[in-house]
């Protein structure tokens, strides 16, 4: 008896696998399942900057690029050619004492950018969709504070690659696929 159940069982097991297997047609894994399947290139024009700092914009497009060529599977590639273009301005560059000595000097401060993204392909269609900030549609604005302490050895130079290169790390992010 135990046998005439067996090819039941296997029919069942078959359906139930090929229903299971259905349902997970459009799932992906890995790097590909966090870009957006309809781009395959960007191009990122150099950034804006409304700071008086000299080469800030191209200092964090150059950062932008080599977060791109690091961790997305998308292709950097030429104005006529690319899929979609990556635009940005930077809007504010702070810099605030947190704390003092007696003396009136510095012992910590804090470098703070604001940059503001458009992510648009070539219809000029929003790739990424705003969160949840009272932004304008197209833009997303997004902060990074670093802090530095000079009696440690640190300066502004740091401070700002530092802050260069975490706004370059959220840039990529915002170019992911939102679960």
């Amino acid at each position: 008896m135990p046998f005439a159940r067996s090819p039941l069982v296997a029919l069942v097991s078959c359906i139930a696998l090929s229903i299971a297997l259905a349902g997970c047609a459009s799932y992906q894994w890995g790097a590909r399942s966090l870009n957006n399947p309809r781009v395959r290139t960007v191009y990122v024009p150099i950034f804006e900057s409304d700071s008086f700092r000299r080469y800030l914009g191209e200092r964090l497009t150059e950062q932008v690029v080599k977060e791109i060529e690091r961790r997305s599977i998308m292709q950097l590639a030429p104005s006529t050619d690319a899929d979609s273009i990556l635009s940005g301005r930077i809007v504010a560059d702070t810099k605030r004492v947190l704390s003092e000595n007696r003396n009136d000097e510095p012992r910590s401060l804090e470098v703070n950018y604001q940059v503001q993204i458009t992510w648009i392909d070539r219809q000029g269609t929003n790739l990424r969709e705003p969160m949840n900030l009272p932004v304008a549609p197209l833009l997303l604005r997004i902060n990074q504070p670093t802090t530095f302490v000079p009696e440690g050895g640190q300066s502004h130079a740091t401070a700002e690659q530092q802050s260069l290169e975490r706004l370059a790390s959220q840039i990529v992010d915002q170019l992911e696929v939102p679960w």
